[in-house]
């Protein structure tokens, strides 16, 4: 799973000279959070709903409405805008993105190809799209977890063959482990989920759930 895959391509840039009222419009417009500034196809900044708060009078200053709006008017995206952004590059793991996300403390990524030039970002909500597609949790079907007390090789290779004989058809399967002691979950496109853990159990597998799940 790479970055590319779950990004947003669909940009809307701004220039560093576009005035802050521009920004808020296209932001009410397009029901975005962050825009990435943009010069000679190279990102040179970012802004967000935050920055442009911080740039808002505050409400215990003593001008009026007009000198307010004022001043806004004047201001640019350059005088705001965040200039240390960390960014991730299009074929990197989205495994890699999240540990960036989460070490930096940030909730959005803007994605470089490898000349720099900037092709898409990934937020938060998108790394969280792309956990309900890997585990198919849209999928209609059956979503069963298998505890595996004995590890070792060959297990994935004969539960998959299980599921196989029984015409099962798999559509994801996710390893988790807890305590060294792997936990397997498979979902599956049938819905008798009563009829997997029967299999399951008739052949010693020890099933911590079978649940059926429907389309979203």
């Amino acid at each position: 799973m790479l970055v590319k895959d779950y990004m947003s391509q669909d940009l809307i840039t701004i220039d560093k000279k576009t005035k802050i009222f521009d920004v808020v419009e296209l932001m009410k417009e397009y029901d975005i959070h962050r825009l990435p500034v943009v010069e000679n196809k190279r990102l040179v900044g970012l802004i967000t709903e935050g920055t442009i708060q911080e740039a808002m009078p505050s409400k215990a200053t003593s001008l009026s409405v007009y000198e307010a709006n004022y001043l806004l008017n004047k201001t640019i995206v350059d005088d705001v805008m965040i200039k240390k952004i960390e960014t991730i590059k299009e074929d990197c793991l989205l495994e890699d993105a999240i540990f960036t996300m989460r070490t930096k403390k940030v909730n959005v990524l803007p994605v470089l190809n490898d000349t720099d030039e900037i092709v898409g970002i990934i937020t938060n909500n998108d790394i969280f799209d792309a956990f309900l597609n890997i585990t198919g949790y849209k999928e209609p079907g059956t979503r069963v977890s298998i505890r595996i007390e004995e590890d070792h090789e060959g297990v994935l290779a004969r539960l998959t063959q299980l599921f196989s004989d029984n015409h099962l058809n798999i559509v994801q399967i996710v390893v988790y482990r807890n305590k060294e002691i792997p936990v397997i979950v498979v979902q599956t496109t049938s819905e008798d989920s009563e009829f997997i853990k029967k299999i399951l159990q008739e052949n010693n597998y020890d099933v911590l759930s079978s649940i059926q799940t429907v389309q979203r």
